[in-house]
């Protein structure tokens, strides 16, 4: 039994309490939420991203609200008595599955299901991982000089994220409270978008000498993914880089591990990491080191137009970089590089930008 399981199955006991005791009282059953939009983001002191005071309710004066209700009850009955009772769990997608059996509650699509795990989540101030709930393997890794402990069904292990384990690191589990940080020797993160470029740098050594961490987010990161470097930037003091292409859709990544995304705005205080820096690739980039580039879609050209107004890139730097992008009508990818030589990717441009920001010496 996990360390949270009692807290957790009396939180999602009072869920089902509160709604008995609306039946009981004679009062439509109801839930109030915090309304989940982009309108009702707010950026704290912290400089993270959580939700605003807008709420919405969910009542059983409608057909749909009821048919939410229903499904509410039913997954903390799932959750209570086969999760946490029986010491279990399921993957999201599991869970959409699983309703198929639940007759008039059962869930009409896996983002349906996603979503309210998302809103017990919010309800009761717990992770799904706290409702022995897991996504999908997400495949995101770390490595560089750390050696951590982890504690598994099958016990704990120990292990150092460079030298005893395969040449795209270690793979993150989804709950990184299992993990316990020993001892480091690391100077900085830098966090990856993509697999090519982290082997890139593990190939050429870049770990070594610059005692770095590189962890693959994987494109858009995961919560666990996240969730680590929160902790090893607050734990042990790490400075962290998020290392992109150079396109809207990236920067919406380094957004999320910097200030936190709409959907877990719920979660940003224990996922987001403020002080991470945009290492690129910049727009300016593109100008300065004669990148190959591809053109701008119409996609894209619309999501830089709304980054222009979105309260994580309200600053002087994003302004001046997303017009510039504007402008040139370019993107390009991390891998761009490439064209000027397999090292100089580790050898110029990351010194060189590492530098800039103020993470390393030379």
């Amino acid at each position: 039994m996990q360390e949270k399981d009692p807290q957790s199955r009396a939180s999602l006991k009072q869920v089902i309490q509160t709604i008995y005791e609306q039946l009981e009282d004679g009062t439509i059953p109801n839930m109030r939420l915090p309304t989940r939009t982009k309108k009702n983001i707010e950026i704290t002191e912290g400089e993270v991203w959580v939700y605003g005071d807008s709420e919405s309710t969910r009542s059983a004066k409608t057909t749909k609200g009821a048919y939410q209700l229903l499904k509410t009850t039913h997954l903390c009955d799932l959750l209570i008595n086969d999760h946490l009772q029986q010491n279990k769990s399921s993957t999201l997608r599991e869970i959409y599955y699983i309703s198929e059996n639940w007759n008039h509650a059962k869930f009409n699509e896996q983002p349906e299901s996603d979503r309210l795990i998302e809103d017990l989540e919010i309800i009761t101030g717990l992770q799904r991982e706290d409702f022995h709930v897991r996504p999908e393997e997400n495949g995101a890794t770390i490595f560089g000089p750390l050696r951590i402990k982890e504690t598994t069904k099958r016990g704990e292990r120990t292990m150092h994220c460079q030298e005893d384990v395969g040449e795209a690191g270690y793979q993150i589990p989804y709950n990184v409270e299992k993990i316990e940080f020993l001892e480091h020797d690391a100077q900085l993160i830098i966090a990856i978008e993509t697999g090519g470029m982290q082997d890139r740098l593990i190939e050429n050594g870049f770990d070594e000498k610059y005692n770095a961490l590189l962890i693959h987010l994987k494109g858009q990161p995961a919560r666990s993914t996240r969730r680590l470097i929160k902790r090893l930037n607050t734990e042990l003091q790490i400075p962290v880089a998020v290392f992109t292409d150079s396109d809207p859709w990236s920067y919406r990544i380094y957004a999320s591990v910097a200030y936190g995304a709409i959907k877990t705005a719920h979660l940003s205080e224990q996922m987001a990491t403020p002080q991470a820096q945009f290492l690129g690739v910049q727009p300016t980039d593109i100008i300065e080191y004669n990148l190959s580039t591809d053109k701008l879609t119409n996609q894209d050209i619309k999501a830089l137009h709304n980054e222009l107004t979105d309260p994580r890139f309200n600053t002087p730097y994003w302004d001046e970089q997303i017009k510039l992008q504007l402008e040139l009508g370019k993107k390009a990818e991390q891998q761009a590089f490439a064209g000027k030589g397999l090292n100089y990717v580790t050898d110029t441009y990351l010194p060189t930008r590492l530098t800039e920001i103020g993470m390393i010496k030379r």
